[in-house]
């Protein structure tokens, strides 16, 4: 079980000792080029630092809505007992001219995710350098104008932490 992961975070470009120990060797395997790697933890421009345990396999996604872009990375589990999968993680970046600000972002997200405005109790966050909003199972950062970023997972296994833990790791490439 131990190589097994350690193959699928070597896959994810995430290499560590432990990962190292697991497989008998000190690098990634050669089977996985710079370039699959390099894909493997960026999304849009943006680095995957951090991942909670225990998630499942990832699919990436690009789709429009009302002239923002999306690009997402979504790990999911299963299939269960009835062939379902579930969401696992989504890491996304959102671009579009109409993000200049955080509340803008959040106007846009109300829509979007369609929340009442008055009742989705988000609390300011801070996530690295950039200003955020969390609610329960999700956050979402203004990087900078017509650039924003969005973390949500499931709470059912993962903890308030791993949220946002993972959308720290999520940001630009330097």
């Amino acid at each position: 079980m131990v190589a097994g992961s350690a193959v699928v975070l070597a896959s994810l470009g995430v290499w560590t000792a432990a990962t190292a120990a697991a497989v008998g060797s000190s690098a990634p395997h050669a089977a996985v080029s710079p370039s699959i790697e390099q894909r493997a933890r960026t999304v849009d421009g943006f680095v995957i630092e951090h991942l909670p345990g225990g998630i499942g396999k990832p699919s990436d996604f690009e789709y429009e809505w009302e002239d923002v872009i999306f690009h997402s990375r979504v790990w999911e589990t299963g299939p269960d007992p009835d062939g379902a999968f579930k969401v696992d993680l989504t890491a996304k970046t959102l671009r579009g001219e109409k993000l200049t600000d955080l509340e803008a972002l959040k106007t846009f997200l109300v829509e979007y995710e369609e929340k009442d405005a008055a009742t989705w109790e988000l609390r300011p966050v801070k996530i690295g350098p950039y200003d955020g909003l969390a609610a329960a199972d999700e956050v979402f950062y203004f990087v900078s104008p017509g650039l924003a970023a969005e973390v949500s997972l499931d709470r059912d296994r993962f903890t308030e932490d791993d949220l946002i833990s993972t959308a720290i790791g999520f940001h630009p490439e330097a």
